[in-house]
């Protein structure tokens, strides 16, 4: 199994999370304690993965609670009443995917290193259980005291890309 992230890497993820919540409205994200976790989730769970490639690789994950995803899902779509994960609402989600992942890209290129994305992919269900090559840091993100979405960042330097 490959090495964690260096922890001077993982400021861009939680700023660029802050700063897309905050364009989308949703003020007052704080973050949480970042723990080294499995991915494996219980019921109700909707994901999004990003993979990374570049001078970083793996994957990024973005879970939230189904009422959660809903509600962002909704924030997302201008207001729009969302009451069902259906494929427009997953498609929004994948959005928040792609502009955090985005930011995140833009903040690395400010410091000269090379971060790309791949397109998001959505996952629901119950028991979902993934396995990554590298670690997980898990990092929740709050929101008036609760938790609003937790990311997963399993992702290392590149050797290979150096």
């Amino acid at each position: 199994m490959a090495d964690t992230l260096d922890i001077k890497y993982i400021n861009p993820f939680l700023k660029a999370t802050v700063t897309v919540f905050e364009m989308l409205g949703i003020t007052g994200a704080t973050i949480g304690k970042p723990s080294i976790k499995d991915l494996d989730f219980p019921a109700d769970t909707f994901l999004i993965q990003v993979g990374v490639t570049g001078a970083m690789k793996g994957q990024v994950f973005f879970e939230l609670k189904d009422n959660k995803a809903m509600s962002v899902a909704s924030t997302m779509m201008m207001g729009m009443p969302v009451t069902s994960l259906d494929p427009m609402a997953c498609s929004a989600l994948q959005e928040l995917g792609n502009m955090i992942l985005g930011n995140t890209s833009t903040l690395f290129s400010t410091q000269g290193i090379i971060f790309d994305i791949t397109p998001p992919l959505s996952m629901h269900g119950d028991k979902l259980k993934i396995q990554t090559e590298v670690p997980a840091i898990s990092i929740p993100v709050m929101v008036g005291g609760e938790e609003h979405i937790r990311l997963y960042i399993a992702v290392c330097e590149n050797k290979d890309n150096k």
